[in-house]
């Protein structure tokens, strides 16, 4: 029997390490291997019947401070996996992403000669090339998920191979031939975690209102990812329109952000991985970020913005798809007129339309073989 671990620490990791952990029971099977798959991962690895060692749901927090405040969590956890892959002794770990928690697991792993192979490489492209030579000497194989990361890695000795965005197997399976584009939606994406909703979402809710105001024919949804953050943001609104009578009436669904990126007809993002869901759902966005002001002030030293941009859609369109707002540019008077160039009939709407096509197809929306496929094959050798 082999036993590969999974290591994801994000929402969007564990989605995609319960479907890396099919298609390697697939390839498995196929060879009439027994495989035994387990890890770290949250609920999405759990339904895929993974016996995880730790439950990363809460794990993706944003920021240095952020981390700072559960850092003590972070390190209790570090040594109880140590601790069992010693005792196991995993044929192989598989990293997806989160590296500030797996890069240094993954050393740990390299020195007990367990062979590490990353999936969805870190941003050392934006944070710090000084990791590449460490990735280099720790790691198998990295497969990575934007075709520009195999230059990236080229001056390396650490073979990288571009396998496809998950992304464009998860949207083309969502996609429900049932729903039609509304060009009077318009959906809010504030985030994922608390502090981008504190951050964002007012922001956002001053923009609706202006919008509102200029366009009395459009209707406002916010999609949440669970009932947790869906209740941040009902408080949010609530306080909100305390103050702001005016704020027109927001819809608020759970669970159901794909669909929605499939109906609305226009929408305003926190930046991350779902502005590259919307492309390859064809949602017209704009996009923006706040981060704490004491984490802006280190990133300011640290981060380079890879190709001009920090929204990934524009990274890997190497130019402006979607407009892109930092810090105190996220506001209603910079947001207004972004976002009604966008709205149908808008000056750039058609120029978003067809850099969102252009990102699709460089993703790789276009192969026979699943991303995911891809994957699991190389870490299977094959």
């Amino acid at each position: 029997m082999k036993k590969i671990w999974i290591m994801a620490g994000e929402s969007s990791g564990d989605m995609y390490g319960a479907q890396l952990a099919g298609q390697l029971r697939s390839i498995a099977a196929a060879r009439g291997e027994t495989l035994e798959i387990s890890g770290m991962g949250g609920e999405a690895m759990i339904k895929a019947g993974i016996p995880v060692k730790v439950d990363s749901t809460e794990l993706g927090v944003i920021g240095i401070f952020e981390v700072l405040k559960s850092i003590f969590t972070f390190i209790r956890i570090f040594f109880q996996l140590v601790k069992a892959a010693k005792a196991e002794r995993p044929d192989a770990v598989v990293m997806i992403d989160y590296p500030g928690f797996n890069l240094r697991f993954a050393k740990k792993m390299h020195a007990l000669g367990i062979p590490v192979y990353w999936y969805i490489s870190p941003q050392v492209w934006v944070w710090n090339k000084k990791r590449l030579p460490v990735l280099a000497e720790v790691c198998t194989k990295m497969m990575v998920i934007f075709p520009f990361e195999v230059d990236v890695y080229a001056q390396t000795k650490l073979p990288a191979k571009f396998v496809g965005h998950p992304l464009t197997d998860v949207i083309s399976e969502c996609r429900k031939s049932g729903i039609v584009r509304d060009e009077k939606s318009f959906l809010l994406l504030p985030g994922s975690r608390k502090g981008e909703i504190d951050r964002l979402l007012v922001p956002m809710l001053e923009t609706v209102c202006e919008l509102h105001r200029r366009h009395p024919e459009l209707k406002f949804h916010l999609a949440a990812p669970r009932e947790k953050i869906a209740g941040f943001c009902r408080e949010k609104i609530a306080s909100f329109r305390k103050k702001h009578p005016e704020l027109p009436e927001i819809t608020l669904s759970v669970g159901d952000t794909r669909d929605w990126q499939q109906r609305a007809g226009t929408g305003l993002a926190a930046s991350g991985t779902v502005t590259v869901e919307c492309a390859l759902s064809g949602l017209p966005l704009v996009v923006g970020y706040k981060l704490n002001i004491f984490t802006l002030a280190i990133a300011k030293v640290l981060v380079t913005l890879y190709r001009g941009f920090f929204t990934m859609v524009n990274i890997i369109a190497n130019k402006e798809v979607y407009q892109e707002f930092l810090q105190w540019h996220f506001c209603p008077a910079e947001l207004l007129p972004a976002v009604e160039a966008i709205l149908p009939g808008g000056k750039r709407r058609q120029e978003v339309e067809e850099g969102m096509r252009e990102v699709a197809v460089l993703l790789g929306s276009d192969s026979e073989v699943t991303a995911i496929r891809r994957a699991a094959l190389e870490i299977s050798g094959e």
